[in-house]
């Protein structure tokens, strides 16, 4: 059976001047359909890197990345763009949402980029992460809790293969990080691949492995 992410000894460097800091080493993972995996590390470990490599919003120097059997990895952008879109969700710890749309606006936003309608309906999807009453509110009068449960019903939006979420929780209490887990969890297990990169205990208690990342390595 093909994982639904896959990524083969991944380097990424970065140049400044005379200066070479190597953030990805020979980053080798799999993610299967249905499974929640963890990334944790310190901070300059590699994990946002990893992820944006992982989500073709980056290209690494070296090695190669594969959603559900497609490689991403040293595509022309447009491809990326189109494989992104299609199959991949991408939840940040803020900036998920555009000012100017309602939050249905951003979800119908997202599909019409994906080029489909999605299984579930867009009512369905708000409801399912409890802002039915503020499906018509823009961004700027939610609170954070409310902001980041619209932000995963975007990324949720096109039917993702794979979620990749970057410190999805770190900016939340304990009580909304509880709630935005449990909704994770959720879609893991009607079979989204999820490879979440946090410092949080309670993301990595969750998990059913966890990865950490050591200078750009995945530590033995």
């Amino acid at each position: 059976m093909t994982a639904a992410l896959e990524a083969h000894s991944l380097y990424r460097f970065f140049r400044a001047g005379e200066e070479e800091t190597l953030a990805l080493q020979g980053v080798s993972l799999s993610v299967d359909a249905g499974e929640l995996v963890a990334v944790t590390g310190p901070s300059g470990s590699g994990k946002s890197t990893l992820l944006s490599c992982l989500a073709g919003l980056d290209e690494p120097d070296g090695g190669s990345v594969r959603i559900a059997g497609a490689r991403i990895s040293h595509q022309p952008e447009p491809l990326r763009a189109r494989l992104r879109a299609r199959h991949i969700g991408v939840l940040f710890q803020s900036a998920n949402l555009f000012e100017h749309l309602t939050v249905e606006q951003n979800i119908g936003l997202s599909r019409g980029i994906a080029g489909r309608n999605g299984r579930t309906p867009v009512a369905d999807l708000i409801e399912s992460v409890g802002l039915s009453a503020r499906a018509h509110a823009h961004p700027s009068e939610l609170s954070g809790g409310e902001a980041a449960r619209a932000g995963l019903a975007v990324a949720l939006a096109n039917d993702p293969v794979v979620l990749l979420a970057d410190e999805p929780t770190g900016e939340l209490d304990s009580v909304t990080e509880s709630q935005i887990l449990e909704l994770l969890q959720v879609r893991a297990q009607v079979g989204v691949a999820m490879l979440i990169a946090s410092h949080s205990p309670a993301v990595a208690a969750i998990a059913d492995r966890v990865i950490r990342l050591i200078d750009g390595k995945v530590a033995a």
